[in-house]
């Protein structure tokens, strides 16, 4: 991989063309908080996003390739050709032509951060469902980045200005989910959690580990996930001199991380051991705060904290605020990561 400028440009890529990923790049364009940045995605799906939110003075750009962002005028929203659909999809209806599309523009913005042209992504969302429909292989944006960027070990971080948290699985059942409850998968998430938190520069983070089972077990009374894997886990860590503490129950230890005026954490981050664990308590606290950020991979990536919306789509009624954040925490990783972090 090729490093990028510190001041290359962001790309944004345009997500699922039937949800609100456009119309929500169109808005933060429109309203200047996309400075240095350019779209990997559709023309027409662009131009219709501008029409959706009324920006009739903000024209789109189209770019051949990175290096021409400067010579675009002031106002425009640069747009680097990456698919280019049939026909415009319906809003807010799984689509085939759609799903392939998003995953396009994905794969062409991977190219661009390991070819060091932009210093981070930033992807809109994306429908699951679609990207199925259109025979495409991953269940979402992490593993897909994960399988292009060639990378080892990849976690998924949900982060706003109060709670940060780790998952040790994602996509995945439940089932599956605790399953992959292992020593090594515990110890790793623990690790790449420890070593990315130098990019928002905090090379010494606290971190609690989250138990599996209600009250992290209780001693063994409601399951022994914590005594035989959990525990041993966070004591590995703490023997490579990471400070890592737990597991504690999984019901409190959000509380006890949360930062606030009122009330300093107790930790930089929590591990949790699936999805929704990890994830509702950040997601509670305000979608419209919160961003996805891709941990181990060889560039930043981060997202908004929502899904494409489909019953928005369309309407110009989407914020954008989510994405706004998503693309400052892409500038400030990025900083990071040219100083000196790893990811």
């Amino acid at each position: 991989m090729s490093a990028p400028s510190p001041h290359a440009p962001l790309a944004i890529t345009m997500g699922d063309p039937a949800g609100i990923g456009p119309e929500i790049v169109a808005k933060a364009f429109r309203d200047g908080r996309l400075d240095a940045a350019l779209v990997i995605g559709d023309i027409e799906v662009m131009r219709r996003a501008v029409r959706c939110i009324g920006a009739t003075m903000l024209p789109v750009a189209v770019i051949e390739r990175v290096a021409d962002l400067p010579r675009v005028p002031p106002g425009c929203m640069p747009v680097l050709p990456a698919t280019q659909l049939p026909a415009l999809p319906a809003f807010g209806a799984i689509d085939a032509a759609a799903g392939a599309a998003a995953h396009d523009c994905i794969r062409r913005a991977t190219e661009l951060a390991l070819a060091g042209e932009v210093g981070a992504v930033v992807t809109a969302p994306i429908h699951k469902e679609a990207l199925a429909a259109a025979g495409i292989g991953f269940p979402g944006h992490t593993e897909m980045l994960q399988a292009y960027a060639g990378a080892p070990e990849v976690r998924m971080m949900l982060a706003n200005d109060e709670l940060k948290t780790v998952l040790v699985s994602i996509h995945v059942s439940l089932r599956r989910a605790i399953e992959a409850v292992t020593f090594e998968n515990v110890l790793q998430t623990v690790r790449i959690a420890h070593r990315s938190a130098a990019l928002w520069g905090q090379p010494k983070p606290r971190i609690a580990v989250a138990g599996l089972n209600p009250h992290a077990g209780e001693g063994g009374l409601f399951g022994d996930e914590e005594l035989r894997i959990i525990g041993p886990a966070v004591e590995a860590a703490r023997a490579e001199g990471i400070d890592a503490r737990g597991p504690f129950a999984p019901d409190t230890v959000y509380m006890r991380a949360r930062d606030t005026a009122d009330h300093p954490g107790e930790f930089d981050l929590v591990i949790a051991m699936y999805h929704d664990q990890g994830l509702i308590p950040v997601k509670y606290l305000g979608v419209e705060r919160g961003v996805n950020v891709t941990l181990g991979l060889p560039f930043v990536r981060t997202s908004p904290d929502h899904g494409t919306a489909f019953d928005l789509a369309g309407s110009g009624r989407a914020d954008a605020s989510s994405l706004v954040a998503a693309a400052e925490m892409a500038r400030r990783l990025a900083a990071g990561r040219a100083a000196g972090g790893t990811g």
